[in-house]
C-alpha cells in the first residue's frame, strides 16, 4: 500500500505513472474494452475499398484495412482506426444497418433471419477469444450422438438409377432412413450409392437378397459402408508386409 502511495501520480519525463492494487480478473467488474480494430461481415458483394474508405472513414483516419472472401464467396473486412474513439463510434452507427437494395428485400424468405443479411460490426476478436465464446455458447460438451441405422454401400449401378429406383430395389427389406444414387455434373448415376436402414436385421436381409443380383446387366456390389478411415486402416492391413494379404515371390 505504501508503495503504490509512493509511486502513484509519479511524473517520469513527460509520462504520469498510475498504480493500482492488483484485481483478479473476476473482481474487476465489466470494464468497457479499449480497440481500435474492428471486424465487418454481410457487406454487399460490390464492395470495394473505396466503398469502405467511404463508409468507415467517415468515423475517423483509418490506419490500415483488409477485405477478404470466405469459401462461399461472402466478403468480410477488418478495419483499424487511429483512435478507440472512433471504432466505438463505428459500431454504434453502423452495427446491424441493412444495406440490401429493394431488390434484394423483395426476395428475402420467411426464414432468413436478421443476423444473416443485416450488417454487422463488432470489435475484432483473437482467435483464443473466439474459441472461449464458442466454448461458452456451445455449453458442455456432450458424447456424440451415435449415427442412427446401418448404412449401406451399393455399386454397379446404372447410369440412369435414380434415388426412386434404388429405393424400389431396397425398400422390400426393410424400413429406409435416407437413400442416395451419387450422380455426376450431367446428372447421371457414378454407378454407386448408399442405402441407410432402421435396424441391422433389415441391412442383413438387404445384403444377403441384393449383393451380386444382376439388375440391368449388371451384378450389384451391396456391402457395409465403411467410413474413410475405417477403408483405410482395413488396406493397410491387407497390404502390409506380413499380414498375408500381398503374395510374396520366392527367392
Amino acid at each position: 500500500k505504501q508503495s503504490i502511495e509512493r509511486v502513484n501520480g509519479m511524473q517520469i519525463g513527460d509520462k504520469t505513472v498510475e498504480v493500482h492494487a492488483f484485481m483478479k480478473r473476476g473482481d474487476r467488474g465489466d470494464r468497457p474494452t479499449m480497440f481500435t480494430n474492428i471486424y465487418t461481415k454481410n457487406v454487399p458483394a460490390d464492395f470495394d475499398d473505396e466503398k469502405l474508405q467511404s463508409m468507415f472513414g467517415a468515423f475517423g483516419a483509418i490506419t490500415s484495412s483488409c477485405i477478404s472472401e470466405d469459401k462461399l464467396g461472402r466478403k468480410f473486412s477488418f478495419i483499424n482506426y487511429e483512435t478507440p474513439e472512433s471504432a466505438e463510434k463505428a459500431v454504434a452507427e453502423l452495427n446491424g444497418k441493412d444495406l440490401r437494395t429493394e431488390e434484394q428485400k423483395k426476395e428475402q424468405k420467411e426464414d432468413d433471419k436478421p443476423e444473416d443479411y443485416l450488417l454487422y460490426v463488432g470489435r475484432a476478436q483473437s482467435k483464443a477469444e473466439r474459441q472461449r465464446e464458442f466454448k461458452a455458447m456451445a455449453g458442455p460438451t456432450e458424447a456424440p450422438a451415435k449415427p442412427q441405422g446401418v448404412n449401406l454401400y451399393v455399386k454397379n449401378l446404372d447410369e440412369t438409377t435414380t434415388d426412386e429406383s434404388l429405393k424400389e430395389l431396397f425398400e422390400p427389406f426393410g424400413t429406409i432412413t435416407s437413400i442416395v444414387a451419387m450422380k455426376d455434373e450431367k446428372d447421371a448415376c457414378k454407378g454407386f450409392g448408399f442405402v441407410c436402414y432402421s435396424a441391422p436385421d433389415e441391412a442383413t436381409k438387404a445384403v444377403t437378397e441384393m449383393h451380386l443380383k444382376v439388375i440391368r446387366g449388371k451384378p450389384l456390389y451391396v456391402g457395409l459402408a465403411e467410413k474413410k478411415d475405417q477403408r483405410q486402416e482395413r488396406l493397410s492391413q491387407r497390404y502390409s508386409p506380413g499380414a498375408g494379404g500381398m503374395p510374396m515371390g520366392k527367392g
